[in-house]
C-alpha cells in the first residue's frame, strides 16, 4: 500500500549540502526527493531563508543559477503556514526557530546539522522529532 510521500523540513545548511555541495552523506536524501518518496515541508520564512543564502558572495552563484536551484527545491516541497503548538522547545540560535515551529506544528522530523537545534533533542518537548542527516537516512531505510 503507497502511503504518499514523508513530509519532512531540512534546514537551509542541509538543503545546501543536497544541492549545492552534493554532500555524499545526504545523497540519499536527495534521492528519496527526487523520486517523491521524501517531500520537503516549507514555509515563507523557511524558504524564503533558502532563497536568501543562495545569494551570499561565498556560493558564487549567477542568479540563473540561485532561480535553478530555488525552482528544484521548491518543486520538492509544499508550503505550509506553521500551525500554532505550545511547548515547542526554544532553540539558542533564533534564526533556527522557524525550522521547529513548522516541524512540531506539522508533527513532523526536521533534519538539521545545527548543533544548537541537535542538542534539543534531549529535551524533546512535544515535538519535533531532530534528525542528523545521518539519523534522516536510517529513518528513510526503516531503521531507527
Amino acid at each position: 500500500m503507497n502511503e504518499g510521500p514523508r513530509l519532512i523540513v531540512l534546514d537551509t545548511n542541509v538543503v545546501l549540502d543536497i544541492l549545492h555541495f552534493d554532500e555524499a552523506l545526504t545523497r540519499p536524501l536527495r534521492t528519496a526527493l527526487e523520486t517523491g518518496i521524501l517531500h520537503g515541508a516549507v514555509s515563507e520564512a523557511t524558504f524564503g531563508e533558502w532563497t536568501r543564502v543562495l545569494t551570499y558572495p561565498v556560493f558564487r552563484l549567477s542568479p540563473a543559477h540561485q532561480a535553478e536551484r530555488s525552482a528544484t527545491y521548491r518543486a520538492w516541497c509544499d508550503f505550509f503556514t506553521p500551525p500554532a503548538v505550545t511547548g515547542v522547545a526554544r532553540c539558542r540560535d533564533r534564526d533556527d526557530q522557524k525550522f521547529l515551529d513548522l516541524a512540531a506544528g506539522l508533527s513532523i522530523p526536521l533534519v538539521s546539522k545545527d548543533r544548537a537545534v541537535l542538542k534539543l533533542r534531549r529535551r524533546r518537548h512535544p515535538q519535533p522529532l531532530i534528525f542528523s542527516p545521518l539519523d534522516a537516512c536510517a529513518w528513510l531505510a526503516g531503521g531507527s
